[in-house]
């Protein structure tokens, strides 16, 4: 995961870099693997949706910058024993803000937000696989200027529930803006991510390792707080993610992360725990909690919530 801004470069809409999952959240910001009855997870990887208990609905917010918040909603429908569909909706706040022109004069103050709306499905293509997509509905408003965007997420995940292995591969955010936020149209935040979960044969404990932005490799793509340029082997740290789960109970679990990217991007003098991340999870037959704290940005950090009830 990059730093995340408003705007970076020539790369616009980068909150859909954020974590909508708290558990997500807690291993290090990015999982497409996780197998769990989690309608948060489809939002990282729309093939997980098939493994959600009909008609659930969801609620999160999370901290974020300052202050900025976030809320998110989402809903699930199962059709049959092979497909699900969800709708997933997520607002930034960024909060308000003083504008200056370039001589430096007061103008008055505004607000700065993102939206994101999306349809999801998800199809059991055999007993291992399953496969899922998503379109997505993208606005952003800064004051006077606004910008829309129209993406797709595709989602493919490989299961084997005997030696509780999961494997996903991912494209996000396939698209483009349909409206620019002035003349020049600027990219999507396009991510190729690969990722694996096993669970230990003889110890209560799941390992994650995530894989992203695969098509990202030269010197420009890479950014460290000192200013320092980066080896192959370090390049190729930045690409992952690390999380592991301690299933305690079925009902309770605790998880930990580590993203070395937001390390070396984060980093200050000050600072001691970038790229870090913890949470836990508690569910009944019908409820869902999960929570998790982690640092997305320089300024501050985040505590992520959802909650959940099957009706």
């Amino acid at each position: 995961m990059q730093l995340l801004k408003a705007q970076t470069g020539d790369i616009a809409f980068s909150f859909l870099r954020l974590p909508y999952s708290s558990h997500v959240a807690a291993l290090g910001g990015t999982n497409i693997s996780i197998i769990n009855d989690d309608i948060t997870l489809a939002a990282h990887n729309p093939a997980l949706l098939i493994n959600t208990t009909h008609n659930t609905l969801n609620l999160g917010y999370m901290t974020y910058m300052s202050e900025g918040k976030v809320a998110g909603a989402a809903y699930n429908r199962v059709f049959g024993e092979r497909s699900a569909g969800a709708i997933i909706a997520r607002y930034v706040d960024y909060g308000e803000f003083n504008g200056y022109t370039e001589d430096n004069i007061f103008t008055g103050t505004f607000n700065a937000k993102d939206m994101e709306f999306a349809v999801t499905y998800s199809y059991l293509l055999s007993d291992h696989w399953s496969g899922g997509v998503a379109g997505k509905f993208i606005y952003s408003k800064y004051d006077a200027m606004s910008s829309i965007a129209l993406g797709v997420d595709l989602g493919l995940n490989y299961y084997k529930e005997e030696s509780d292995f999961s494997a996903s591969l991912v494209f996000k955010n396939l698209g483009a803006q349909v409206k620019a936020f002035e003349e020049d149209t600027e990219k999507m935040p396009f991510d190729i991510q690969l990722g694996v979960t096993k669970r230990l044969s003889h110890a209560p404990i799941r390992i994650s390792v995530t894989m992203n932005n695969l098509h990202k490799w030269s010197d420009d793509d890479f950014y460290n707080a000192d200013g320092s340029k980066d080896s192959f082997g370090q390049k190729l740290f930045k690409h992952l993610t690390f999380g592991a789960d301690i299933l305690l109970s079925e009902r309770f679990y605790i998880a930990a992360g580590y993203n070395y990217r937001m390390t070396k991007e984060l980093s200050t003098d000050s600072s001691k725990w970038d790229g870090l991340s913890i949470g836990a999870g508690f569910n009944t037959n019908r409820i869902k909690l999960g929570a998790s704290y982690s640092k997305l940005h320089v300024s501050s950090s985040s505590l992520l919530f959802n909650v959940s009830y099957t009706l």
